[in-house]
């Protein structure tokens, strides 16, 4: 691995950007489970953050970005290159009904500044634990809306560190997919479409979603969210727990007794425990329905043999 502190002079212009070797990525996803990651990156600025992109593809080095680290499993051996950090991009503006925000802003934030705005469209998104760049990524949604509902254009950088901006047609947004990934590019910052809308009503609606979240998510735990993608035509959660898997654990790892289409960290579960209970979920969902899960939390790091057990 490079040695950082003589690259640092050439690649950070930014009194902003930040490295920290060796960092814990428990501290930074919200399952709070990943072993270290070589180095960890906060770019200032574009110019920054293109320059670490071309470092790497210079030098070889893998990297990864991150933005709140909640849909995401970290490998218990780490991550041997360089995960980089959005959360310097975090301005958000309002100009009449179109919102633009930078990919590290926090969804709920940003539902609250709509709100605020008396703007209607992001309910949905208030108790999604998220940044708008993560949620790009997967089309993030709940309570049958997602964000291709809602995004307008969305600036993003390529693998060479050029800036350009995307219609929300070119980003292909699918079930927990987008073309954002398939090409490299990162979210620097969306621009939104939203409608005027009555304060109250749109109060109620979040704070009525919020409720429901609250009641039927083990919020209590960390967890990465819905561990699972939607099979077509079932309910993941459904399947699991009709195969009798509710309450199985691996370790502290654990199938959520109060919804199961979450497994949660009990306390000290590592990525391995929670990857052996999924092939486990997954195997016995087979066997009884001949359903095949497929995982919707992004893997990072390398777990081994592991991987080729949940793979789809």
């Amino acid at each position: 691995m490079i040695d950082f502190d003589q690259a640092r002079a050439a690649l950070f212009q930014s009194e902003k950007s930040r490295y920290v070797l060796e960092e814990p990525m428990s501290r930074h996803t919200t399952f709070r489970i990943g072993g270290p990651a070589r180095v960890f990156v906060s770019p200032g600025d574009e110019r920054d953050l293109a320059a670490i992109l071309l470092f790497c593809a210079d030098k070889g080095i893998p990297y990864a970005f991150l933005g709140n680290g909640s849909n995401l499993l970290v490998s218990d051996r780490g991550f041997e290159g360089i995960i980089i950090s959005m959360g310097n991009w975090n301005g958000l503006h309002i100009e009449g009904k179109r919102m633009r925000a930078g990919a590290g802003v926090l969804l709920p934030r940003l539902s609250r500044k709509a709100l605020d705005a008396s703007l209607t469209g992001l309910e949905f998104a208030c108790g999604i634990p998220g940044t708008i760049g993560g949620a790009l990524v997967m089309n993030a949604g709940a309570y049958g809306r997602e964000m291709k509902d809602v995004v307008r254009r969305v600036k993003v950088m390529t693998r060479d560190g050029s800036v350009k901006t995307l219609e929300a047609e070119a980003l292909r947004l699918g079930y927990r997919t987008s073309v954002i990934p398939k090409e490299g590019y990162v979210v620097l910052e969306a621009e939104l479409e939203l409608a005027f809308g009555d304060p109250q009503a749109i109060r109620a609606e979040m704070e009525e979603l919020s409720a429901r979240r609250r009641e039927k998510q083990p919020l209590e735990y960390p967890s990465a969210g819905s561990t699972f993608k939607r099979p077509p035509g079932y309910f993941a959660g459904k399947l699991i727990d009709d195969a009798g898997l509710r309450g199985l654990r691996v370790g502290d790892a654990q199938v959520s007794e109060k919804h199961c289409g979450f497994v949660v960290n009990r306390g000290n579960a590592t990525a391995a425990d929670v990857l052996s209970l999924c092939a486990q979920v997954r195997e016995r969902v087979r066997e009884a329905f001949g359903v095949e899960l497929e995982l919707e939390v992004r893997r990072l790091g390398d777990f081994g043999a592991q991987e080729e057990q949940v793979r789809t």
